[in-house]
């Protein structure tokens, strides 16, 4: 595919007016955490004003994926223990979540089930905030729903390419856009300003041990897609399982019996009503 092509698709996939909106209370956080005094009372506060966003950000805190279950009362309290950066990713994925159930049936469970997943992992691999691990599986297959939102044409071919010839969602996007929803993934946490390590989380899980930065982040996210496929949890848009990369699980020191634990502990939040986390 020539490079102008590319550039034109790129053009169209990142048209501003199109783009899910994020919340404007995300811009003004934004603002407030440049300033050296602002206070996690004050990002608190200016969150709880959007009381929908709210209520839907403590429902994901309080969700089997971050192990709080039922515990966080407060957008304050949620900030404490999670940090920012996870509220931030919890904000974006409220916003898409309904482009995720509209788009792609099966999507949205897939990816909780990839956030319960890296959660897992990283907390096996001995990893300091699982929950931002978690909040990349979240957003790891955002590219996709962008494509289904940005050129809906696009989308339908790449679906007639999985079924004709039965292969990885990633490759039938290659063959008719030219690049992946990891590439697009690059672009938009570009676009919407996402920390460093959630943007490599997002665009580095297919090819993750080459990421320059925080490799382990992409790896974590790489093992939990791969899992959450194994274990057939919802839909990346196509019915087979990417190989494991070795080299990943190398770099993350876990051999197989540890990936057996984290297994384990998926199945039983999953069984324990771990994915009914529709925000509706």
């Amino acid at each position: 595919m020539s490079e102008d092509l590319r550039t034109e698709r790129k053009g169209q996939l990142l048209a501003v007016k199109d783009l899910p909106t994020l919340p404007t209370v995300l811009e003004e956080v934004s603002q407030l955490l440049e300033d050296p005094n602002s206070s996690t009372q004050q990002i608190a506060k200016l969150i709880s004003r959007d009381q929908v966003l709210s209520a839907k950000v403590l429902k994901m805190v309080n969700s089997p994926i971050y192990g709080f279950p039922g515990r966080i009362s407060t957008i304050q309290h949620a900030l404490v223990l999670l940090g920012f950066n996870v509220i931030k990713g919890l904000i974006i994925s409220t916003s898409v979540f309904e482009l995720m159930t509209t788009s792609m049936v099966g999507l949205w469970e897939h990816s909780v089930g990839c956030a319960m997943a890296c959660n897992a992992i990283a907390r096996e691999a001995g990893f300091k905030e699982p929950e931002e691990y978690a909040v990349a599986g979240l957003l790891h297959d955002l590219g996709k729903v962008i494509v289904a939102l940005q050129l809906p044409t696009a989308k339908e071919d790449i679906d007639a390419v999985v079924r004709q010839e039965d292969v990885l969602y990633l490759d039938a996007e290659k063959k008719v856009l030219g690049f992946g929803h990891d590439r697009i993934n690059a672009w938009v946490a570009d676009h919407w300003n996402l920390p460093v390590n959630l943007k490599i989380g997002i665009s580095g899980h297919h090819r993750p041990v080459t990421a320059q930065h925080y490799p382990k982040m992409a790896c974590v996210v790489h093992v939990g897609d791969v899992l959450i496929r194994t274990l057939e949890v919802g839909s990346g848009g196509d019915d087979l399982v990417p190989r494991l990369d070795p080299e990943a699980l190398a770099l993350l020191q876990l051999d197989m019996n540890q990936l057996d634990k984290v297994l384990d502990v998926m199945l039983a939040e999953i069984e324990g009503d771990g994915l009914s986390m529709g925000l509706g």
